[in-house]
């Protein structure tokens, strides 16, 4: 059986290091080379540390990238030139961003997600029947708890919860997202959609979406308590993404929902 030849970037970080435990678990990969944005001089399993450059990349089948915006951004440039396949973890795009990493799918299969666990994409999937069902009828609100260190908010999956609210009222996202808070005790609901995020601890991710019609309050939610879900989930991603044409793709893709 070939293996796939896997590349983590971030290595370093908090997901790098679960998906360096994790893919050694899969027989299915080979870590063919590790990255960080600046130059460390380390070692991890035998293998050099490396920054984001042609030769890091060059072997590899399939790159995994939880970093951030700006790394990720120089990641997709060099993976594009040499075609590889990227899983992007990534969160704290901007509009600009997003448009950028539409345009390099067009040359190279990108599967994105705000949020890997298979969980939160069903839970997605609820979010957009139920905004659908609802329409215009109820308001909406989004809550969101992560550890102290995550330094973006609203998170990933909050903003990519708020797009499923979007398309089930048939709404452009940006043209309906409404207010973010932080930490703040309560907020309110609204016709645009409210976040609020709070950091606190060591909490790996709560995420609730609410609507209600004044009369009543409908509440989808779901808690992870180990990262390990979205490490399995990006190596999942990778694995599906191997047999792919360019283009841009998500865990609903792969989940096969309609």
């Amino acid at each position: 059986m070939k293996k796939i030849n896997l590349t983590i970037t971030g290595c370093l970080g908090r997901m790098g290091q679960q998906l360096v435990k994790n893919s050694k678990k899969e027989k299915k990969f080979k870590i063919f080379s590790l990255t960080e944005y600046k130059n460390i001089n380390k070692k991890i399993n035998g293998i050099k540390l490396q920054q984001n450059t042609e030769k890091a990349f060059k072997k590899t089948d399939v790159i995994i990238d939880f970093t951030i915006p700006k790394c990720t951004l120089e990641v997709l440039k060099i993976a594009s030139k040499l075609k590889k396949r990227v899983v992007i973890g990534t969160t704290g795009f901007t509009k600009k961003e997003e448009g950028l990493i539409k345009s390099y799918s067009k040359k190279i299969p990108i599967l994105k997600a705000g949020n890997m666990s298979l969980g939160i994409n069903l839970l997605m999937y609820l979010t957009e029947i139920t905004s659908k069902v609802l329409a215009n009828k109820y308001q909406s609100k989004i809550l969101e708890v992560h550890h102290k260190h995550k330094k973006d908010y609203p998170s990933g999956t909050a903003l990519m919860l708020g797009r499923g609210i979007a398309k089930g009222r048939n709404k452009e996202f940006y043209n309906i997202i409404g207010k973010k808070f932080l930490n703040k005790k309560d907020f309110p609901y609204g016709n645009k959609i409210n976040f609020n995020s709070f950091r606190k601890g060591e909490i790996i991710g709560e995420h609730e979406v609410l609507f209600s019609s004044g009369k009543e309050i409908i509440k989808l939610n779901h808690e992870a308590f180990d990262r390990a879900l979205y490490s399995e989930g990006a190596l999942a991603a990778a694995k599906w993404l191997i047999k792919k044409r360019p283009g841009l793709y998500s865990m609903r893709d792969l989940m096969n929902f309609k």
